[in-house]
């Protein structure tokens, strides 16, 4: 892939996603796949005027051998050093980002349980960290292709060809053109706009059908709002979070969820692959389920802790949408969520809460946002997905017909 093309993808991430404060300090977890990409993005922080940008390698082989080799114990500890880059992120609220180019595969046969136990013992170590935080920084998650992964996607391709078209279809959907700044501000524009008039119907409920079995019916928060595009922070900084992105997405009411729901697309999670699945919810909770590929690991998210089975996020996106348009399944949530509508098990947002800069988390939490460890999102999105709106003042209002917005 040309340097000039792959610098305006950094630059992109920087500026666009980020937005990278004169003074700011910036943490960039990578891969090790695309260590020259990872080098412009950094010079672009600098650039943008970063005070310093820290670079953490992450290496799944590695995960791999820490769970096989570490006890429980030992995995789940929150050391000394690792607090005090907690209480530094509190102190500094540097930007943070994600350049994600992990194997879907990566962790295939890792002891499920023991990861589940250890990261259950060491949440409530740093969850007071965690929403110290909420809401309070800049952050981005963007992709470059690894070798693993575009060979997954394209296996009939050499691994330089695999690479090349990956980028390529990276970079398309990630509104890399001539000025990518400009294609963000309009998309954002657009969905801003969608948001606002999902916002002006006062939803009570959303009722989804679809002919793989779906009907499902989940509440909404009465202060809950639609958001979706650009964010910002408490600090006042307007900021990317997830390029590409193509979803309006919402909190729902915690307690307030029926019916059932069937993935439309295998699940990437930690490295694996959760395929052929389905969720039948009852009053708000996950209460039945099964996968035909890696049940387990299905089961570990759900049971995880007491918010694991309840949703945190709708979200909606077109069938006809530059990714689902793309033919690939990308076999990477990041991608894959913006193909297709999705919910989300797990932690709820507080920033959709209307006015939430002014409310402490827990009474954005006592309003209905669901409280978790986790946030996985999965796909249920088909062609003819219908979703409906029923209003507080009792009128249904169709929001999409056939997998597209009706509006």
């Amino acid at each position: 892939m040309k340097k000039t093309i792959l610098r305006k993808y950094a630059r992109l991430i920087a500026e666009c996603g980020a937005n990278v404060q004169k003074g700011q300090e910036v943490f960039i977890w990578a891969g090790l796949d695309q260590p020259e990409f990872v080098a412009m993005v950094v010079d672009e922080c600098y650039k943008l005027g970063a005070k310093r940008v820290v670079v953490d390698w992450e290496y799944q082989p590695l995960e791999k051998l820490h769970v096989r080799h570490q006890s429980v114990r030992t995995l789940s500890e929150l050391t000394d050093y690792q607090e005090a880059r907690y209480k530094h992120y509190l102190d500094k609220l540097p930007c943070r980002i994600y350049i994600d180019s992990d194997d879907p595969d990566g962790l295939k046969g890792i002891n499920q349980k023991k990861q589940a136990a250890a990261r259950q013992k060491r949440y409530p170590l740093i969850k007071g960290y965690v929403d110290a935080l909420e809401g309070k920084y800049q952050w981005c998650i963007a992709a470059v292709p690894g070798v693993a992964w575009a060979k997954k996607l394209f296996p009939e391709l050499s691994r330089r060809q695999a690479i090349e078209r990956l980028w390529q279809a990276i970079l398309d959907t990630s509104r890399v053109t001539d000025d990518p700044v400009a294609a963000w501000k309009a998309h954002n524009r657009d969905l801003h706009e969608r948001c606002a008039w999902l916002n002006s119907l006062g939803i009570e409920k959303l009722h989804y059908t679809a002919s793989n079995g779906t009907d499902f019916t989940v509440g909404m928060i009465p202060e809950a709002e639609f958001k979706g595009g650009g964010d910002t922070s408490l600090s006042g900084i307007f900021f990317n979070p997830n390029i590409p992105t193509e979803e309006c997405f919402i909190s729902p009411m915690r307690g307030q969820a029926e019916g059932i729901v069937y993935a439309s697309m295998p699940l990437s999670h930690d490295g694996q692959l959760i395929d052929g699945f389905w969720i039948r919810f009852s009053e708000g909770k996950a209460m039945e389920w099964h996968a035909d590929v890696n049940n387990e690991l299905l089961t570990h998210i759900i049971t995880m802790d007491e918010g694991s089975a309840c949703l945190g996020e709708c979200a909606l996106v077109p069938y006809d949408s530059p990714i689902q348009n793309s033919g690939i399944l990308f076999y990477n949530t990041l991608f894959d969520e913006n193909a297709a509508c999705h919910l989300a098990l797990g932690a709820g947002f507080p920033d959709t809460i209307r006015g939430y800069e002014n409310k402490t988390l827990e009474e954005c939490r006592a309003m209905g946002i669901n409280d978790s460890m986790v946030h996985v999102d999965f796909m249920i999105g088909t062609a003819d997905m219908c979703i409906d709106a029923i209003t507080r003042d009792g009128k249904t209002v169709p929001v999409f017909r056939d997998g597209n917005w009706a509006f």
